[in-house]
């Protein structure tokens, strides 16, 4: 593996989403809710949820199993994509059904809303599968490209609805929809770039086949389904104990921190999604992981905890920002980042733990994660509405990130990096103590928030968790 063109790869990536997809989570989504209502919002967020919580019908855990398989055997591509994808289409028709009878008639989801968000949802694991094999070719910088382009196409559609150009209006259908027009074409653009990777191209059903693929991907199928429930469930458990209108209500107010956690999960899950098919290659090749391990988690970690600490003493400044002065449910946003830290472990380690196909231990913390979570849900939404929800959110995070590092520590015997705890806790010390300085240091936030950023990232260094001379022998090293 060139580290190098890792490196760079990562950057791509990272600077393509830091460009859009902020404009989205910061611009778009709060003047959507703004428009159409914190009722109505929390109506759509609470639905959405649900559809991305059943996505493991439609993906069981195929995309996972592909990236590995495609990325350890390239030459299987032209071989399997015709029955994968006839896979995913009776996966999709199997996630339809599963929908309407779960959300519609058991917990009265309006069916126009439920059955189009589902639609978006399929899409949305079409060219996620699509762009797995893009990712396992090690055709990043295309992939990069493509993680944006739904989103991107999706901003010019709405920032025309809100311009009311030809007339146009917002509400939660039109938002929708907007949304369906960006996968469709993200999805049409994916599917002709990989058929030109492949030869001898047909599109069957192979039930054999199919059969030994669903059989290898119930394993990770297993840990995404556990994944998504401790994830997800939050907002549909707020509306349900909650009940009515005002659930709906705690739910939009929940969705406006909840949008900027998920924003930055996801700059760290791509992150994630270009590490498994080089750790699968690393792993069959027996190269030693450690460097790669360090230098994944000092990337991500860096900015996690100068996200998640800042957001302490900022969440106030942010949501008088994005939510034009209405800074309702800010203390949401607080405790919610914070878990930020927590997800990037998991984005690291439990990504090696995926890709190497030890998912039996993952899957009981997972399952830890989902017992904690309800009940802790079921204790404090009703007390605290969705700041208890956030709490709950927070240790579950917290616990089942720990013990995925700890898991992976076992399994491959790492050596416990005394230097790199040492500096993780330093750093962290010293995040707090820098916002404590220049929160108040003048009268512009702005210039405080810049002045703590400059600060944060010389103390990185300064701590040793960003170390410029291994990166830069790792990146020499051939």
């Amino acid at each position: 593996m060139q580290k190098k063109k890792f490196i760079v790869d990562i950057a791509i990536l990272l600077v393509l989403n830091l460009l859009i997809k902020p404009f989205w989570t910061i611009i778009i989504e709060p003047k959507v809710q703004g428009q159409i209502g914190d009722i109505d919002y929390g109506e759509y967020f609470v639905i959405f949820n649900f559809t991305l919580l059943l996505n493991i019908f439609l993906d069981f855990g195929l995309t996972n199993f592909n990236s590995r398989n495609i990325a350890q055997n390239n030459q299987l591509l032209s071989k399997h994509l015709g029955k994968m994808m006839s896979l995913k289409l009776t996966l999709g028709i199997f996630y339809f059904i599963i929908c309407y009878l779960v959300g519609h008639l058991m917990l009265g989801f309006k069916l126009p809303m439920l059955m189009l968000l589902c639609f978006n949802s399929f899409l949305l694991s079409f060219n996620v599968f699509l762009r797995s094999n893009l990712q396992a070719l090690h055709l990043f910088r295309t992939d990069s490209i493509l993680s944006v382009l739904d989103r991107l196409i999706q901003i010019l559609i709405l920032v025309a609805m809100l311009l009311h150009v030809f007339g146009m209006q917002i509400n939660a259908m039109a938002f929708i929809l907007a949304q369906t027009v960006g996968y469709l074409f993200t999805g049409l653009t994916c599917y002709f770039i990989v058929l030109n990777k492949t030869h001898n191209y047909k599109f069957n059903f192979d039930y054999a086949f199919c059969r030994m693929v669903l059989k290898k991907s119930l394993p990770f199928a297993i840990l995404v389904l556990l994944m998504a429930f401790y994830n997800r469930l939050d907002s549909i458990m707020i509306e349900k104990l909650l009940g009515g209108d005002y659930g709906k209500e705690q739910s939009g107010v929940y969705a406006k921190s909840f949008r900027l956690l998920d924003a930055a999960n996801q700059i760290a899950t791509l992150f994630s999604i270009q590490l498994i098919p080089i750790f699968s290659r690393m792993l069959k090749n027996k190269d030693n992981m450690e460097n790669i391990i360090k230098l994944s988690y000092t990337l991500l970690i860096t900015p996690a905890l100068i996200v998640s600490i800042s957001s302490i003493f900022y969440a106030e400044y942010f949501f008088t920002k994005i939510y034009t002065g209405d800074t309702k449910g800010f203390e949401i946003l607080q405790i919610l980042m914070s878990c930020f830290t927590a997800i990037c472990l998991t984005c690291v380690f439990g990504t090696l733990l995926t890709a190497s196909g030890n998912l039996k231990k993952q899957n009981i913390a997972a399952i830890g994660g989902i017992v904690v979570n309800v009940i802790l849900n079921f204790i404090l939404i009703p007390k605290y509405q969705a700041y208890g929800s956030a709490i709950s959110s927070l240790v579950t995070q917290m616990l089942t990130g720990i013990a995925q590092v700890i898991i992976c520590y076992k399994v491959f015997n790492f050596n416990v990096n005394k230097r790199i705890l040492i500096s993780t806790f330093t750093f962290v010390a010293g995040l707090f103590i820098v916002n404590l300085i220049t929160i108040n240091l003048t009268r512009v936030t702005e210039l405080n928030f810049v002045i703590m950023l400059l600060f944060s990232g010389l103390l990185a260094f300064i701590t040793g968790l960003i170390n410029p001379k291994s990166i830069l022998r790792f990146i020499k090293y051939k």
